[in-house]
């Protein structure tokens, strides 16, 4: 039996729903930017409508793409940098712990209300549960981490030498530029969704441009492009 399209209660054609998406989550843009962009190649949509896209299809683009990238073993299990990220929500912080493979690929996003021993654990079994084991896992010092992982049994795993977690570091700018563009976020469960969503689009899409001769950047360029194009594609 043919899988129903997602989009067949739309009028708008997936290609233009696919498109505002990924300006939206992709790049450092307001819905009210991606209005006008799309405006100027004469889509005439409100930023509400890439809103509603957005929240509707972005979770769904996300799935396959992690299904896609978990089917072609992609994700490393040699060494993951674990770091947490400071997040005010209507004045109260939270923390977003994520997880980095040696690529900087996001493995994991996770958002808690405390920095504790329990809310690493519950990070921790998430990431594994879906990633597996990893050989090396690079953390600062941070002792809920420790804990954590001697419950697990792998803290002999854990490496904390100075400079190691530039890679986790490094892959917090992103998702920083968003958070600007967004003027932050106002509730928790819009965080974990949107953080889960941009992981997925970030990995798809990064082409680590430094390290490809011209040629070779274009050509993974546009293969990450024609795999967006085909999400959902039924």
């Amino acid at each position: 039996m043919a899988q129903r399209s997602p989009f067949r209660h739309f009028k708008t054609s997936p290609e233009i729903i696919r498109l505002a998406v990924m300006m939206y989550i992709r790049f450092p843009l307001s819905l009210r930017n991606v209005e006008e962009l799309l405006h100027e190649r004469g889509i005439d949509i409100c930023h509400e409508t890439v809103r509603y896209w957005w929240h509707r299809f972005g979770p769904m683009f996300a799935a396959e793409i992690r299904k896609r990238r978990v089917e072609g073993m992609r994700s490393s299990r040699w060494r993951w940098h674990l770091d947490e990220v400071f997040v005010r929500i209507n004045g109260e912080l939270h923390y977003l712990w994520r997880a980095v493979d040696h690529e900087g690929e996001v493995l994991e996003s996770f958002v808690t209300k405390k920095r504790d021993k329990n809310a690493a654990l519950k990070f921790l079994r998430k990431s594994l549960k879906r990633h597996g084991r990893a050989d090396e896992l690079v953390t600062d010092r941070l002792r809920s981490y420790g804990a954590a992982l001697g419950v697990l049994g792998i803290v002999d795993r854990q490496q904390t030498r100075r400079w190691m977690n530039n890679r986790a570091e490094n892959s917090h700018q992103p998702f920083r530029r968003r958070e600007r563009a967004m003027l932050r976020f106002r509730q928790m469960r819009t965080l974990q969704k949107f953080a889960s969503v941009h992981a997925s689009v970030y990995n798809l899409f990064n082409t680590e441009r430094s390290l490809h001769a011209r040629a070779s950047f274009k050509r993974n360029r546009a293969a990450a492009l024609a795999e967006w194009r085909g999400l959902c594609a039924g």
